[in-house]
């Protein structure tokens, strides 16, 4: 009895083990057949990543649209610049209302008879009304000239600009006036100042600041102490009597 149930025990076992095994193998076997999942990578599969790319545009990208400076920008006005010691520049703009203005004031086709004219006035030194410069030049223009530069070869003057329309019997009508300028000087100031003023707080701030425990400050503040006298107006004051 003892032997019959040894052998039913074992036999129990036996299929039990078999049963464990198998199963066993059946989950390796689903295993292998996934896929391995790596990190950052998404297993799903879209539609839109199967289609194919959209066709290359070789063409370049379209570049910054060029836009010209205007020519007129419809305000009336006369600019004068000093250029350098000799020369002058004007700019102006005038407008159609002018004209219109010009050919009732003085008659029909009267602009067509008149020529356009910059007069230049030096004015150095004068208080100007329009009749008392100290010389008068007249330029004749081209009829679309828009700038002109201006010989004047006075370095440092005081100039101003009429632009205008001169009649065939040398009548000249002002049409617009620019501002004062005044040209540089071609060489070095005639104004010196030879009293220098010397700083008295300036020793007394080294002093300050830097302290008296460096000799090097030491030596060159006792020096200049001999040397540099305080309250004075001048640096051409004489020096040690030895």
């Amino acid at each position: 009895m003892a032997v019959l149930l040894f052998f039913g025990l074992a036999l129990l076992f036996a299929v039990f083990a078999i049963l464990f095994l198998r199963r066993i193998r059946r989950s390796g076997r689903e295993r292998a057949t996934e896929p391995l999942a790596v990190p950052g990578q998404v297993l799903e599969e879209f539609a839109a990543e199967l289609a194919p790319p959209p066709p290359y545009n070789r063409e370049p990208p379209p570049g910054p649209v060029e836009r010209e400076l205007p020519q007129r920008y419809g305000v009336e006005r006369l600019v004068l610049l000093a250029r350098d010691p000799a020369w002058l520049f004007a700019y102006w703009e005038v407008s159609a209302t002018r004209q219109d203005d010009f050919e009732r004031a003085y008659g029909a086709r009267t602009w067509e008879m008149t020529r356009p004219t910059l007069r230049v006035y030096d004015i150095t030194g004068v208080d100007f009304d329009g009749g008392n410069a100290l010389r008068i030049i007249d330029i004749g223009l081209q009829e679309n000239a828009d700038n002109w530069h201006i010989a004047v070869n006075d370095p440092d003057h005081s100039f101003v600009v009429d632009l205008g329309r001169m009649f065939p019997d040398g009548r000249f009508v002002t049409l617009l006036r620019s501002n004062v300028v005044q040209t540089p000087r071609a060489g070095f100031s005639d104004s010196t100042d030879e009293h220098w003023m010397w700083i008295e707080g300036l020793y007394r701030s080294m002093r300050i600041q830097l302290g008296t425990g460096s000799p090097l400050i030491i030596e060159e503040m006792a020096s200049r102490a001999g040397e540099i006298p305080l309250n004075v107006s001048s640096p051409s004051f004489p020096g040690k009597e030895h």
